[in-house]
């Protein structure tokens, strides 16, 4: 059994804490919004103080926070220096490549261990406990961190050194942004051209157009009973955090110079859908901004 802080018990974070606590570790956690601490209680999930005070006896510390900005913020406020000496830090927030750098920098130097492990998967993987850990971290740390992300995963892969998870997450997800674009305009471009949306999905779900957006998160209700679209666009993952992940892809296509037109595109579609109706709705409801052009 292993003692755990997990900071951040959001849609993500609070089942993933659930999953460990199933595995067998002790776990307490923290959330500075009131209702998901009502949410983590409810669970059965300890709440402390505060993320310092969670972390104070841990042998390992979970953060899911929203962005880079909150991770530094914790680490340099206190979240460190309140852990014990050799603690394993685990970063599972989508954060820049640089600032899981920055971090891992930050925990080697107040005398800690820490992996980038960002996660995929959605609400859906968190509550049944197969999320993808895309890890970022030396050797040794990524084996010790192996027991806790297999408590809340099925597919954990060892990416390279620290920041290279977070790496390897903007990159799926610019590729799973600009697959679920494609995928809706196919969807909006046989609507007009007469096709029945089922017609489409038997063919393109088992033709060299089958991917992830349209086997499991078809953007049109009917052919994946349990993709958002029969919910209402509920997500799942929210336009605003597609939006923002592709804000990552775009620093990081800058940074390298890289010239990646599709990824700018998918950046500014996405963009422009979570400004609008999209922010809380799935990620796949962007279909509706392409029937609107």
């Amino acid at each position: 059994m292993t003692s755990i802080a997990f900071l951040g018990l959001g849609h993500m974070g609070l089942p993933m804490a659930v999953n460990l606590v199933k595995a067998g570790h002790e776990v307490r956690g923290f959330d500075p919004v009131p209702a998901a601490v009502e949410a983590a209680r409810a669970a059965g999930i300890p709440i402390a103080a505060d993320g310092a005070d969670a972390a104070a006896d841990a042998d390992a510390v979970i953060t899911m926070f929203p962005a880079g900005k909150h991770v530094l913020d914790a680490y340099r406020g206190g979240l460190l220096a309140a852990a014990r000496p050799g603690t394993l830090f685990i970063e599972s927030s989508t954060i820049a490549v640089d600032e899981a750098r920055a971090a891992h920098a930050l925990a080697l130097a107040a005398g800690h261990r820490n992996v980038d492990a960002p996660v995929s998967g959605g609400v859906v993987g968190a509550e049944n406990g197969t999320l993808a850990f895309m890890v970022g971290g030396s050797d040794e740390d990524f084996a010790a961190a192996l027991p806790l992300l297999e408590a809340m995963g099925k597919r954990i892969v060892h990416c390279g050194g620290p920041g290279l998870g977070q790496a390897a997450k903007v990159c799926n997800n610019m590729v799973l942004a600009v697959s679920q674009i494609a995928v809706a305009e196919a969807f909006v471009l046989g609507e007009r051209l007469g096709l029945e949306h089922q017609a489409l999905f038997d063919v393109v779900s088992q033709a060299s157009g089958q991917c992830w957006s349209i086997t499991t998160n078809c953007p049109v209700p009917g052919p994946v009973p349990t993709s958002p679209a029969n919910r209402d666009y509920r997500p799942g993952f929210a336009g605003a955090l597609m939006a923002k992940d592709l804000g990552l892809a775009l620093q990081a296509i800058e940074q390298t110079s890289t010239d990646a037109r599709m990824g700018r595109l998918a950046q500014q579609l996405y963009a422009a859908y979570a400004a609008g109706d999209g922010a809380g709705r799935d990620f796949s409801g962007i279909i509706t901004d392409i029937r609107e052009r």
